[in-house]
């Protein structure tokens, strides 16, 4: 199997990857209100149920950390493969719990493996794709990943019609489903050729890029060895240029402003937990039913609903996500988002009248709805874009891991937080929402310089010359969506004079 074909089934793997990943963010919103779940674990009161779910992402967290320190060592698909293990161990442990001991256990085992999974899935799959291709197929997991969040929700309600311990134990089984794809696919697809050059599996690499190209390519044609000599390249200017952990926290990081994009890069994935996605994400079942006043049956299907129009919206977000930038995206995203937690705290605050709460309870619900098209658009894909675009080569692979703990850890304080938040405080819970969504519009607009249309060696050279450049604002080239004109004629020059001594010797 080569070329085409053989892209196609790497692509099945990692994107199978990343909708199991939706599917495991989301089934616990439909689980959590299942009667028959709540008295199994002996109706845990709201922080026991913020901890059942919330430990998850813990496990997530450390599954990104082991991967950040033994993932480089072990290669794309061992590690893939060991995490697809670990979260299948998980899953049968979350499917025969009896109480909340092992449950917790049970969702710390999956984490762990979701980690994994989520740190080497997108590596895999950049750098076995080709490049025309690369960040179309990394945006397509995402949306896959809100098709696999739209699947549980459907899956839970659809179970929430059966009475005992199956009404949840099925949904949760439901991803061995997946689990068993990716085993079946994963051991026959080959380890990524930067891998396998980076650590002196020369042949073997050699022969990866001549599969992946296909149509009848061979090892001495001259695009292959091309690219085989330019990641080669690369690899060496990682090992010498690439400074340490330790480097980087005494500040001996050269004049590219490493550190400072470190965080803004981090910064994204923070922003995208605080923005109050998995309030709903993890929750919306419980936050109809609970903040909204909903029947059972209608907050599970009014949550599955939703995430059709959630998915739907994202893939407008692919349209935009080169044409607005990503400054602008994440703006305008943020203030939609904003006006529509304001609309929720204040239509909440009223669902308490006898006469027309439930009006403004409907009105609330709908824009929960509008707040998943502003999050699908604008802040679905560019937090996990921008850690990879801000980042310099030689960083990107700190740069990643590093916004990938940042995602686990925040996720794991907003799941944490929200059932006690709405069993204590009620609609001033979404407050807290509403000024995070606010903050961050100016937030982004002094300090997150843009990425689109923009070379890696382009941001290198802006922080080169702006040694100090922490207000992004104040500098044109850092802001406008155009790539600089300076930098496209850099590129000229530098490509003229690689001709220059070919023309000579002719």
């Amino acid at each position: 199997m080569t070329g085409t074909q053989l892209n196609v089934w790497i692509t099945i793997a990692c994107t199978t990857g990343m909708t199991l990943f939706g599917y495991d963010q989301g089934v616990f919103g439909g689980i959590i209100v299942t009667q028959d779940f709540l008295d199994t674990m002996g109706n845990p009161n709201a922080d026991l149920q913020g901890t059942i779910v919330s430990l998850y992402d813990i496990g997530c967290f450390f599954g990104a950390i082991l991967t950040m320190v033994f993932g480089e060592r072990l290669g794309r698909r061992k590690s893939f493969l060991i995490g697809i293990t670990i979260m299948s161990i998980g899953a049968i442990l979350q499917t025969s719990a009896f109480s909340v001991a092992h449950m917790i256990v049970a969702r710390l085992v999956t984490g762990v493996g979701n980690g994994i999974n989520t740190s080497t899935s997108p590596v895999w799959q950049s750098e076995t794709s080709k490049p025309s291709w690369r960040g179309k197929l990394i945006v397509l997991g995402l949306i896959l990943n809100i098709a696999g969040f739209s699947l549980s929700n459907w899956v839970t309600y659809g179970f929430s019609f059966v009475d005992g311990s199956l009404s949840w134990r099925f949904p949760i089984a439901f991803q061995l489903i997946f689990s068993i794809i990716l085993f079946l696919t994963i051991p026959w697809l080959p380890e990524s050729p930067r891998w396998l050059l980076a650590h002196g599996y020369d042949k073997e690499g050699l022969d990866v890029l001549v599969a992946l190209e296909g149509d009848g390519t061979t090892a001495e044609d001259e695009y292959i060895l091309t690219q085989r000599d330019e990641i080669v390249e690369a690899v060496r200017l990682e090992k010498e240029s690439a400074p340490s952990w330790k480097d980087l926290l005494k500040g001996r990081t050269g004049n590219t402003g490493m550190v400072k994009r470190l965080i803004l890069g981090a910064g994204t994935q923070w922003m995208q937990q605080l923005v109050g996605i998995n309030v709903t994400s993890y929750y919306l079942p419980l936050v109809l039913q609970n903040s909204v006043g909903l029947s059972n049956t209608l907050s599970r299907l009014l949550a599955a609903c939703n995430s059709v129009s959630y998915l739907v919206f994202s893939f407008l977000g692919l349209a935009l996500i080169e044409r607005a930038g990503r400054r602008k995206l994440m703006m305008w995203g943020a203030a939609g988002q904003c006006v529509c937690y304001i609309f929720i705290t204040g239509l909440l605050s009223k669902t308490g009248d006898p006469v027309s709460g439930s009006k403004y309870g409907a009105g609330a619900t709908a824009f929960f709805f509008l707040y998943y098209v502003f999050f699908g658009v604008c802040w679905q894909g560019v937090p996990w874009l921008y850690p990879t675009e801000i980042n310099s080569l030689s960083m990107r692979t700190k740069g990643a891991a590093l916004a990938t703990a940042s995602n686990w850890i925040s996720n794991y304080i907003v799941v944490q937080i929200t059932p006690t938040g709405i069993a204590n405080i009620g609609w001033k819970f979404y407050i807290i929402w509403v000024v995070f969504n606010f903050a961050f519009v100016p937030l982004i607009w002094i300090f997150y310089p843009e990425t689109t249309n923009r070379h890696l060696e382009d941001i290198d050279i802006l922080y080169r010359e702006n040694k100090d450049m922490v207000f992004a604002f104040r500098h044109k080239e850092a802001v406008q969506i155009e790539r600089p004109e300076r930098f496209i004629r850099l590129d000229e020059e530098r490509l003229k004079k690689s001709h220059e001594p070919h023309a000579r010797q002719v």
